[in-house]
C-alpha cells in the first residue's frame, strides 16, 4: 500500500503506484478538473508524476503561487509554439517567467511587427482552445542536442550543450511542437486562456552585447479573464500616472544624456524636493538626530577597510589624483563612523543618533535606469544609529512606529514588512548575527507587525528588516530599512569608552525611511497621479483676475498668502477666465482664487478647488485660515 498524506493531515491509502491526477481525483472532480500540478515532499511535478512510494503531496491549482507560476512559464511555451507555427524559420531561445507574466526570445530574419505579434496572439488562442495534452519524456544529453540540431534549433543544441554529459534532459510535447525544459507544465493548453502579448524588444543572446541580437516577445497570463482585466486596467492607470511623462507635463524635472543617470531639477520639482527634505528634517529634529554632512570623495583605502571595494567594486565610481585611488560614495555609512570615532566617546553618549541628507553615486547599467526611480546619483535621507548590544531591540521598535508615522502623512497606509537574514557570504561570526536577526524579529513582533522572513537576502555586513509600502494602484514600492551591523564601527576602528572604563566598539544601526529622495519623489508623483496633496504641491495657489482693473487687488492677495509661506502665483494675463482656470487645473494646481470687482471690493475671493470643485466666494482670511489647516493636516 502507498500512503499519500494530504495538507490537511488526511492520508489516502492507494494499492498499487498513482499519479497526482489520479490522487486528485480520487478527493473530488472538482479538484481533479483544476489541478494544474502537485508538490511531492515539497518537489513541484507535473500531474502525470506517478508516485511509488509513501509521500507528502498538495494539489497545485490557480489560487497558488506555484499555479499562477505555472500558468505562465506553460503560456510562453504556447507562445513559441504559435511563433513556431507561423514563422517555421524562426529559433526559439528561452522564454522564463517574470513578474506579472514571461517573455521568450526568438532568432529570426526580420524584425516582427505589431501586425505578426497580433496574429501570434490570434494563433495562441487557436492552438489553446485545441487543448492538446501537453506530454514530457527524458533523453540522454547527447541525444537531445542531435535532436534540436536536427530541427534546426542551433540555440537550444547549444544550451543543452552546456550540460554535463552524463545528464539527463527533459523535454515537453504539446502536439507539433516539443521544448527543452525542467518543467513542471499545465496537463493541457486549455488550461491557458487568459493571456495578453504586451511589446516587441530587443535582446542578445546569453544577455552578452558581443552576441547576435534576439527578438523578445513580451506577455501576461492569468488565471482568470477578470485578473487579466484587471491586470489591464492597473496599466493603463500606470501608464497615465508614469513620473516620466507628468515630470515633463508638470516642468518638475528632465534628464538626459549629457549627464546618463543624473536629474535635472526644475523650480517646480524642487519645491516638492524641499519640502520632503524639510519635512525629513524636522523628523531628525524631533527624534534625537544631529545632522552631519560627509564628504563625496572617500580613499579607495577606506572602502577596503569596510569590505565594500571586494563586495561593492563594479559598482562604485572611481577617480584618482597624485597618484591615490579615490571612489565617489555610493553610501553614506563609513564618512558616519569617521565621524563618530573623531573624538573619544563614552557610553553615556549612545545612543548616538546621526542623520545625513547624503547624496551618493552608483554605476548602474544604463539598461536599468528608469526615470528618477532608477539612477547614478541620488539622496538619502540616511541615517545611523550608535548602540550598544542592550540598545538595539529599543531602537529598532522606536524607527518602526517613526516610519509609520512618516508613511501615513504622505499618504501610505499598507506597509508590507520583510526580516532578510544572513547570506553565505558575510562577515562576523554567527553569534553576532543571532543577535542582530533576534532583534531585528523581536522589534516586529513587539510593534505587532505580521512580516516575512527571506533567508539568505541580508546584506553581507548584517541582516535587515525591508520596509515596503503600497501605492494607489497596489504596486509595492521598497523604500524603508533597517540593518544591524556589528561590523563596520570595528572595521574602522571606532569605539567607546564603557562604564568600566574599558574600550568597546558599538552596535551600527542603518537605517532610512524614504530611502532615495529622487525615488520617493517618483511614487509620490504616480501615487498622486501628480495631484500631490496641499502640503507637497509645488504651486498650492494661483490668483487670476477677469479683467486688469483687478490688478492690484491679486497682488495683495499674493502677498499676503506668500506672508504665511505658502507657494503661489498671479495669473494678470489678458486671457478669458475660463482659459486661465483650465490651464491651472490641467497643472493640477490645488487651488484658483478667481477675483473680480466684487471680491476686489469686499475683500474676498472666488475659490475653485482642484477636481473642478467650486467652494463659492469667501473672505480672504476664511480661505487662508481653510488653507493653512489643509496644509497643515497633510490631508
Amino acid at each position: 500500500m502507498i500512503s499519500i498524506q494530504l495538507p490537511d493531515g488526511s492520508r489516502r491509502e492507494f494499492a498499487q503506484p498513482v499519479t497526482v491526477a489520479e490522487v486528485a481525483a480520487s478527493i473530488g472532480a472538482g479538484l481533479a478538473k483544476a489541478a494544474l500540478a502537485g508538490r511531492v515532499n515539497g518537489q513541484l511535478v507535473d500531474t502525470s508524476h506517478r508516485i511509488e512510494a509513501d509521500a507528502q503531496l498538495a494539489i497545485v491549482t490557480d489560487k497558488d503561487a506555484d499555479g499562477l507560476d505555472l500558468i505562465r512559464h506553460s503560456t510562453a511555451h504556447l507562445l513559441a509554439y504559435a511563433v513556431k507555427s507561423l514563422f517555421p524559420e524562426a529559433q526559439v531561445t528561452i522564454g522564463p517567467t517574470i513578474e506579472n507574466g514571461f517573455y521568450y526570445d526568438f532568432a529570426y530574419k526580420r524584425p516582427f511587427t505589431p501586425e505578426d505579434l497580433a496574429a501570434i496572439e490570434a494563433k495562441m488562442a487557436a492552438l489553446a482552445k485545441i487543448d492538446e495534452k501537453v506530454e514530457r519524456r527524458v533523453l540522454p544529453r547527447d541525444e537531445a542536442v542531435a535532436f534540436f540540431k536536427a530541427q534546426g534549433e542551433h540555440y537550444k543544441a547549444e544550451i543543452i550543450a552546456g550540460i554535463p554529459a552524463d545528464q539527463d534532459v527533459s523535454l515537453y510535447r504539446e502536439g507539433a511542437f516539443e521544448d527543452l525544459c525542467r518543467g513542471p507544465h499545465v496537463p493541457s493548453t486549455g488550461r491557458l486562456k487568459h493571456f495578453k502579448l504586451m511589446k516587441l524588444a530587443g535582446a542578445y543572446w546569453r544577455g552578452d552585447q558581443a552576441n547576435e541580437q534576439l527578438q523578445r516577445i513580451y506577455g501576461t497570463a492569468w488565471p482568470s479573464k477578470e485578473a487579466l482585466q484587471q491586470y489591464l486596467t492597473m496599466l493603463e492607470e500606470a501608464e497615465k500616472r508614469d513620473h516620466r511623462k507628468l515630470g515633463r507635463e508638470l516642468d518638475l524635472f528632465h534628464m538626459e544624456e549629457t549627464a546618463p543617470g543624473l536629474v535635472f531639477w526644475h523650480p517646480k520639482g524642487w519645491a516638492v524636493w524641499q519640502e520632503v527634505e524639510q519635512y525629513m528634517r524636522a523628523v531628525y529634529r524631533d527624534n534625537g538626530y544631529l545632522e552631519v554632512k560627509g564628504p563625496q570623495i572617500l580613499d579607495k583605502n577606506l572602502w577596503e577597510k569596510t569590505g565594500h571595494w571586494d563586495n561593492y567594486r563594479d559598482s562604485m565610481f572611481t577617480t584618482e589624483s597624485e597618484k591615490r585611488e579615490y571612489a565617489l560614495k555610493p553610501m553614506n555609512c563609513p564618512g558616519h563612523v569617521l565621524i563618530f570615532k573623531s573624538q573619544m566617546r563614552s557610553y553615556r553618549e549612545l545612543p548616538l543618533r546621526y542623520g545625513e541628507f547624503g547624496q551618493c553615486h552608483r554605476n548602474e547599467p544604463s539598461g536599468a535606469l528608469h526615470g528618477i526611480m532608477r539612477v547614478r546619483g541620488f539622496t538619502q535621507d540616511d541615517g545611523h544609529i550608535f548602540c550598544t548590544e542592550d540598545m538595539i531591540l529599543d531602537e529598532c521598535v522606536a524607527y518602526t512606529a517613526l516610519l509609520q508615522k512618516v508613511y501615513r502623512d504622505f499618504g501610505f497606509g499598507e506597509i508590507i514588512y520583510k526580516v532578510a537574514t544572513r547570506p553565505d557570504k558575510r562577515v562576523g561570526s554567527d553569534g553576532q548575527w543571532d543577535k542582530s536577526e533576534y532583534a531585528l524579529v523581536e522589534s516586529l513582533r513587539r510593534s505587532g507587525c505580521e512580516f516575512s522572513v527571506s533567508p539568505g537576502e541580508g546584506a553581507f555586513y548584517g541582516p535587515k528588516i525591508e520596509y515596503t509600502l503600497k501605492d494607489a494602484l497596489g504596486r509595492p514600492w521598497q523604500c524603508g530599512t533597517m540593518q544591524v551591523d556589528f561590523n563596520t564601527a570595528e572595521r574602522l576602528g571606532g569605539d567607546y569608552v564603557t562604564e568600566t572604563s574599558g574600550r568597546a566598539h558599538p552596535v551600527m544601526l542603518h537605517r532610512a525611511i524614504v530611502g532615495s529622495l529622487e525615488r520617493f519623489i517618483g511614487i509620490l508623483i504616480e501615487q498622486h497621479a501628480g495631484a500631490l496633496p496641499v502640503w507637497l504641491a509645488p504651486l498650492q495657489v494661483v490668483v487670476a483676475c477677469i479683467s486688469e482693473g483687478q490688478a492690484d487687488y491679486v497682488g495683495e492677495v499674493v502677498k499676503t498668502l506668500q506672508k504665511q509661506g505658502v507657494r503661489v502665483e498671479a495669473d494678470l494675463r489678458n486671457e478669458k477666465i475660463t482659459y486661465k482656470i483650465r490651464e491651472h487645473s490641467m497643472q493640477k494646481v490645488p487651488f484658483i482664487l478667481v477675483v473680480g470687482d466684487k471680491e476686489k471690493a469686499n475683500g474676498s475671493v472666488a475659490v475653485r478647488a482642484r477636481g473642478n470643485l467650486d467652494l463659492g466666494v469667501m473672505p480672504l482670511e476664511t480661505f487662508s485660515q481653510k488653507l493653512a489647516a489643509d496644509i497643515a493636516s497633510k490631508a
